[in-house]
C-alpha cells in the first residue's frame, strides 16, 4: 500500500530534501511551508523557496499563518491520516494535537549533533562558536524544542574557513541522501530512536541582526567566526563615517596594532591579537566587491580608525 507523506519546511535548506524525496519516489500527500512574505518596499511577494519548490513538482502545498488553534488544519491533517510527516526547518511550532495525527510521528531534520545546538541557528552558531565539527541528526518531534529522540546522527567537518552557506549546502546534500535510509527503516519497524543525554543541551538562539556588528577587541579568531558563520546574512559588519560595510571573507594574518585600525591601504584591521584581511566587502546600498577593487574608491585607508567611526 502507497504509504502518505506530509512535508513540513520553508527555506532553501529543505528544498533537496523535498526533491530526493519526490524523485526517489515516496509519495509526498502534502506540503506545508511558511506563508508568502511581501517585501520590505511591499512591492512584490516572495513565496518561500519550498512552496516554489512544490509548484515545480505540483505538490499540493498549504501555507497557514499558525497552526496553533487551527482547527481547519487539525481536521485536514486528521481526515489525510497520513503515516509520517517530514519536518525540515519549518519555522513553527507544531502543536501536541497535531503531533499525534500521523502513524509513525513528526520526523525532524535538524542541522547539529543533537543535544548540541538545538534551536533556529544551529549552523551559524556552531561556526561562531569555531566548532570543529556538526552534522545532522534525524529525530523523533515531542512537545519540547529539539529534544526527541534520536535515530541517526551524521558528522561534518567544518573546514577553516568555511562559512555558513557553504556548510548549509553541504548539511543540506547529506540529508538528502541520508532521509531515504532513515524513512525505509521507519517504514520497516527497524529505526531505533534513542533518547537524548539532556544534561548536554546546548541552544543557538535566533540570529539578531545587532549581533553582526564587529568589536575589533575581540580576537581576531573569533572575528572571522562571526564573518564566516554570519554569511551571507545578516553578516558580519562595522560602521565608518556613517555608513555600514558588511565584510564577507576575510583570513587571519600576522601583522598586529591597535584595535580596530587599519593597518594598510588593501584593509588589513588590527584585532586584540593579530589582525584579519579582508578579501570581499559590501558597502551599504552598494554590490559586493573584491579587495582589490574595493579600495580603488574607499575612503577607508591605512590609519583609519573603525573603532565606532
Amino acid at each position: 500500500m502507497l504509504k502518505k507523506i506530509v512535508f513540513m519546511g520553508t527555506p532553501l535548506f529543505a528544498v533537496p530534501i523535498l526533491k530526493s524525496l519526490y524523485q526517489n519516489g515516496f509519495p509526498i500527500s502534502v506540503v506545508y511551508t511558511q506563508p508568502p512574505q511581501k517585501s520590505k518596499r511591499g512591492q512584490q511577494v516572495n513565496r518561500s523557496p519550498v512552496q516554489s519548490m512544490s509548484e515545480v513538482l505540483n505538490i499540493e502545498f498549504r501555507t497557514p499563518q499558525t497552526l496553533k488553534n487551527n482547527n481547519e488544519e487539525y481536521e485536514y491533517l486528521k481526515k489525510l491520516d497520513a503515516d509520517i510527516a517530514i519536518v525540515v526547518a519549518y519555522g513553527q511550532i507544531i502543536p501536541p494535537e497535531i503531533l499525534k495525527l500521523t502513524k509513525k510521528g513528526f520526523i525532524n531534520i535538524h542541522a547539529s549533533l543533537l543535544p548540541k545546538w538545538r534551536g533556529a541557528a544551529p549552523i551559524q552558531r556552531a561556526i561562531i562558536n569555531l566548532d570543529k565539527l556538526t552534522g545532522i541528526s534525524i529525530m523523533k518531534i515531542n512537545e519540547n524544542l529539539d529534544s526527541g529522540p534520536v535515530c541517526n546522527s551524521y558528522k561534518v567537518d567544518i573546514l577553516n574557513n568555511e562559512n555558513a552557506e557553504e556548510i548549509s549546502n553541504k548539511l543540506s546534500s547529506l540529508a538528502a541522501e541520508k532521509i531515504l535510509e532513515n524513512l525505509d527503516d521507519i517504514f520497516g519497524n527497524k529505526a531505533n530512536f534513542i533518547e537524548q543525554d539532556h544534561s548536554q543541551a546546548t541552544y543557538a538562539k535566533k540570529i539578531n541582526k545587532l549581533e553582526g556588528k564587529i568589536n575589533w577587541n575581540e580576537k581576531s579568531m573569533a572575528i572571522i567566526g562571526k564573518i564566516n558563520g554570519l554569511y551571507p546574512n545578516p553578516g558580519a559588519w562595522f560602521i565608518f563615517k556613517g555608513e555600514r560595510y558588511k565584510i564577507l571573507k576575510a583570513i587571519i594574518s600576522e601583522k598586529e596594532g591597535e584595535p580596530g585600525i587599519v593597518l594598510d591601504d588593501y584593509l588589513e584591521i588590527a584585532c586584540n591579537d593579530k589582525s584579519i584581511k579582508i578579501l570581499e566587502i559590501q558597502r551599504e546600498g552598494k554590490r559586493q566587491q573584491k579587495i582589490e577593487e574595493f579600495v580603488l574608491g574607499s575612503k577607508i585607508k591605512k590609519g583609519s580608525n573603525l573603532n565606532n567611526a
